[in-house]
């Protein structure tokens, strides 16, 4: 018979919907029948065979890795340990698994002993603020949660209080309120390594006096102190502190880039700064950040928050991208995109072809068009979730959601594209079973961004989940993409189905 979703309309009479059944795609049916030899069941050597010839799994996956995974699956699906093998549909319930499928690595997993510019930093601006740039309340909680979210770069204003005895962190001529910096310190040093073990970064923007520069230097020896006494300390290899006193461009944007190229220094520029380098100096920008440091932050203007779009800053080298991670929207998605790379510890390697020059010393041009490296083939079978994270009405109050899928390349301008799967009406589970071919001809420097909309007849989409991926770090194979909210939230159920493919 099945089983029905009623939605009341008009308060007088029920609107019945017929639930689809939770089954495997053709595709994972054909997989599970192939690698478990037209049997019913699937033992521990066929899935590890299937982990590595069609998952793409290296070679140090091992039998008793396949046995965890069923292990886990029994135990989740049946409450035991132990079975004959896993079934087609406990095969299908494993591929839904995001954390026992993922889409990327969760290790870390890049060359992590060289040179601090080598790399892409996580990086927050105004890491203190916990809302707009003109009257918000200046707090310790958003540099926790920085921290704990893998940020390795926390920006800090110091300004005398008002009795100019004291050290206070705010937004400097501004009505946000203020914090001590003792509170901003102690968090700091409380949560540096909770996430990551690869150093963090402090910005310091300093208004301050000689004398109150002094007691801060005091602060934070009694803070070490502090620290050796509780029996909390750092990794050794990051007891030292490296200071590098962060320029400007006084004598033009042009003369502070070629100037630096020989030497390790470290500029900030505005977003506005970085636009005008990129359109004039592009080659200059990259060969400085091939030697040393550049943080690039927002324009002055962005008094709600906002961010720019980093893929800019990433294509011309800059290190230190700084967001305002309060600031929630697209931009700041694809932050937490790029930072999903390397076991989300914080650094990500940037790739060679930024880092190296050519035959004739010439630097990479993100404006040219070049041969495709690679095509990404991505395949959206199926979405399922979220009838457990949203009530019944959320989408529509009169029936099921129309779900699709907006699917979008981000990176140098030629590799630049976005499709969309075809809307399924009143679904909870929308099955669409749809292939995208993308060219690529910088892969390295590309993001996958996936958005889930709800079709709506008369008014704006609703949203209904978005994650951000880089390409470079994609798992081929059939693989579980978890979705998150727009706050970068991870939600409890809801994920996706999909495959990549390289060619």
């Amino acid at each position: 018979m099945g089983s029905y979703n009623y939605y009341r309309m008009f308060g007088c009479f029920n609107r019945k919907f017929k639930i689809s059944e939770w089954q495997p795609p053709p595709e994972v049916a054909e997989a599970f029948r192939r690698y478990a030899e037209g049997a019913d069941h699937m033992k521990a050597d066929q899935l590890l065979k299937f982990l590595v010839e069609y998952q793409g799994e290296d070679e140090g996956c091992s039998a008793a890795d396949a046995e965890a995974i069923m292990q886990k699956v029994f135990q989740r699906r049946h409450q035991t340990s132990r079975r004959r093998g896993l079934t087609l549909d406990d095969f299908f319930f494993f591929l839904f698994q995001d954390d026992l499928n993922a889409p990327i690595n969760s290790q870390v997993h890049h060359d992590m002993t060289a040179p601090l510019q080598h790399y892409f930093i996580y990086t927050g601006h105004n890491s203190y603020l916990t809302g707009n740039q003109l009257s918000s309340d200046c707090s310790e909680i958003p540099i926790i949660r920085a921290l704990e979210n893998g940020v390795r770069g926390i920006e800090l204003d110091l300004w005398p209080n008002s009795a100019k005895d004291n050290v206070h962190v705010l937004h400097g001529r501004t009505l946000t309120a203020p914090i001590p910096l003792i509170k901003c310190l102690t968090s700091i040093r409380d949560h540096a390594f909770v996430k990551s073990p690869y150093p963090v970064i402090i910005t310091l923007e300093d208004h301050l006096t000689p004398q109150l520069q002094a007691k801060v230097a005091g602060d934070d020896e009694d803070s070490d102190a502090s620290r050796q006494k509780s029996g909390i300390l750092a990794a050794p290899e990051y007891k030292r502190l490296i200071a590098i006193r962060a320029g400007n461009a006084k004598n033009g944007l042009r003369h502070a880039l070629r100037n630096g190229a020989d030497k390790v220094n470290r500029l900030s520029l505005s977003e506005q700064r970085l636009e005008k380098a990129v359109t004039l100096y592009a080659t200059d920008l990259i060969r400085f950040t091939q030697k040393s440091i550049l943080r690039v932050f927002p324009k002055s203007t962005r008094v709600t928050s906002s961010n720019f779009k980093p893929t800019q800053g990433w294509m011309h080298g800059a290190q230190m991208v700084a967001f305002n991670m309060q600031g929630y929207g697209k931009s700041l998605w694809m932050m937490h995109g790029l930072f999903r790379a390397n076991g989300g510890c914080g650094y990500v390697k940037k790739p060679d072809l930024l880092m190296m020059g050519g035959p004739d010393n010439e630097v990479f041009d993100p404006k040219l068009t070049l041969p495709v490296k690679k095509t990404l083939k991505v395949t959206v079978f199926m979405g399922d979730g979220w009838r457990l994270d949203f009530s019944h009405t959320h989408f529509d109050a009169y029936s099921p959601p129309d779900f699709y899928t907006k699917i979008y390349i981000v990176g140098v301008p030629a590799d630049a594209a976005k499709k969309k799967t075809r809307v399924i009406e009143d679904d909870w589970t929308p099955y669409w079973d749809e292939d995208f071919a993308f060219p690529l001809t910088v892969p390295e420097l590309a993001l996958l961004r996936i958005e889930v909309r709800e079709h709506n007849r008369s008014e704006k989409d609703d949203f209904g989940g978005q994650t951000c991926l880089p390409v470079s770090e994609l798992r081929p194979g059939i693989r579980a993409v978890p979705l998150y909210d727009k706050k970068g939230q991870k939600f409890k159920s809801v994920r996706l189905l999909m495959r990549f493919q390289f060619e």
